[in-house]
């Protein structure tokens, strides 16, 4: 596909899903906790199966990057208040202060974009790192807080069951868009192959979201899960 159309499909797909969990927060179907995982889950998939519409060009993985980067910006802008966005602080904020988005959307948001330019989807190392980002952090918290378990001993503020779904969840979703990137051609099989690195990958990260680290998982899971990659890949 001509890579100015699908970074406008992409541009579509990724506000559309934006604003919905926003506006479901808004209303009050959803708890702002729980919209800020669903799009901290949600979004990352989103936007990697969109590269597959992405022609060879060397103008894909910077057009495509414009994507998260002006959603990132934006949530700068909401976070120091220069742009007043109440939905968008109801969706991301945990406490309904502007100010939580500085920390763990706005360390997302850089994450993706750094991952996007450096590897795109020539490499299998970005994938997974965003993958365990998106899948294993973000379904963590829901987890952690839904199911009854031990805390880590050495990080009181996390529960056994929040660690395991950190490996289950990172695991699974990066499984997952690896098969689709094979049956789509962007990567040659078989998908049994990705098993034991996704696996090496999912370990470290989930070593690494386990740590008593407030606000930065999205940084340290990612970037050990990227080091993991360069060893298993």
């Amino acid at each position: 596909m001509n890579p100015f159309i699908a970074t406008l499909i992409t541009f579509a797909i990724a506000i559309a899903f934006l604003r919905l969990m926003e506006f479901l927060a808004q209303r009050g179907y959803i708890e702002s906790r729980l919209s800020r995982k669903l799009i901290h889950i949600g979004m990352g998939p989103v936007f990697v199966l969109c590269w597959l519409l992405y022609s060879d060009a060397l103008i894909s993985r910077w057009l495509a990057v414009l994507v998260p980067l002006l959603i990132t910006v934006q949530f700068a802008l909401v976070g120091t208040g220069v742009i007043q966005d109440e939905a968008a602080v109801r969706a991301m904020a945990r406490t309904g202060d502007r100010r939580e988005i500085l920390r763990g959307p706005l360390f997302y948001g850089i994450m993706v974009v750094a991952i996007t330019l450096i590897y795109w989807k020539e490499s299998l190392i970005g994938i997974p790192a965003l993958m365990m980002m998106c899948g294993g952090d973000g379904i963590a918290d829901i987890v952690g807080r839904r199911i009854e378990s031990a805390r880590l001993p050495w990080s009181p503020e996390k529960s056994i069951a929040g660690t395991l779904s950190v490996f289950a969840g990172g695991w699974l979703m990066t499984m997952a868009v690896f098969a689709v990137f094979v049956w789509a051609g962007a990567f040659s099989g078989p998908v049994t192959r990705f098993l034991l690195p996704v696996t090496w990958i999912a370990l470290g990260a989930t070593a690494a979201e386990s740590l008593p680290f407030r606000d930065i998982d999205n940084l340290t899971l990612t970037i050990v899960s990227v080091l993991i990659g360069y060893v298993v890949f």
